[in-house]
């Protein structure tokens, strides 16, 4: 069996995961609730907008990352936005996780056999 063939085994298999069909079924409930939906879309664009300015260098005030919080408190205590912020989590931590043992398992071409004889 080619590598191309593992390849499609491993996307319908995650296309048919748990993880993946609890996904989309939070996915649905979520748009269809404009407010909901659009809540979270706020969110997640302050919460980008905040981490840019950090990765920047940029002074974030202590308020804004508590305003954050706090909005990040109230959704979590939202059922529909917190059981799709918790499906979207694990299938998040399924896909890294196949990142990483693909990853590993082509590691030469990742050029980790060059840093670790940089760092020996």
């Amino acid at each position: 069996m080619s590598v191309y063939d593992k390849a499609y085994e491993l996307a319908r298999a995650l296309a048919a995961s748990p993880e993946y069909k609890e996904y989309l079924s939070c996915r649905d409930k979520l748009l269809q609730d404009q407010r909901n939906f659009s809540i979270l879309e706020d969110f997640r664009r302050q919460q980008w907008e905040l981490q840019m300015a950090q990765i920047l260098g940029q002074e974030v005030e202590e308020e804004v990352a508590e305003e954050l919080d706090q909005i990040y408190a109230l959704l979590s205590a939202n059922p529909i936005i917190n059981e799709f912020l918790t499906a979207e989590y694990r299938l998040s931590k399924m896909m890294s996780e196949i990142q990483r043992i693909v990853g590993e398992a082509v590691g030469a071409w990742m050029g980790d056999e060059i840093r670790n004889r940089n760092v020996n």
